[in-house]
């Protein structure tokens, strides 16, 4: 299972991460985001103790979102050592979201 990130637990679980970390931003109501959801769970099982893959509902979690420029959801953001490395905002193949994780690895 992705793991649910809030703004609580953003900076230990992503910013503070060894290892490279996919964070969906996304909300119940969005369509597009239910799309996603699934890639995300299998990417979560995919890299199991090689990379982090957590979900951010914004609707209850906005400080990061805006942060880091979030105005579409779903937008996936791909972390290295704290910083944004990769973004997709919108629906993707789980293709694309796995070629960013496994360029860092």
């Amino acid at each position: 299972m992705a793991l649910e990130i809030t703004d609580a637990t953003f900076e230990s679980v992503v910013l503070n991460s060894d290892k490279p970390v996919v964070v969906d931003f996304w909300a119940a109501w969005c369509g597009p985001c239910r799309m996603v959801g699934p890639v995300i769970e299998e990417l979560s099982k995919d890299y199991d103790g090689r990379a982090v893959v957590g979900k951010v509902d914004v609707d209850s979690n906005q400080e990061f979102a805006a942060k880091y420029g979030v105005r579409n959801i779903p937008t996936v953001l791909v972390f290295k050592n704290g910083e944004v490395v990769t973004r997709q905002v919108g629906v993707a193949p789980k293709a694309v979201y796995a070629e960013a994780v496994d360029a860092l690895l």
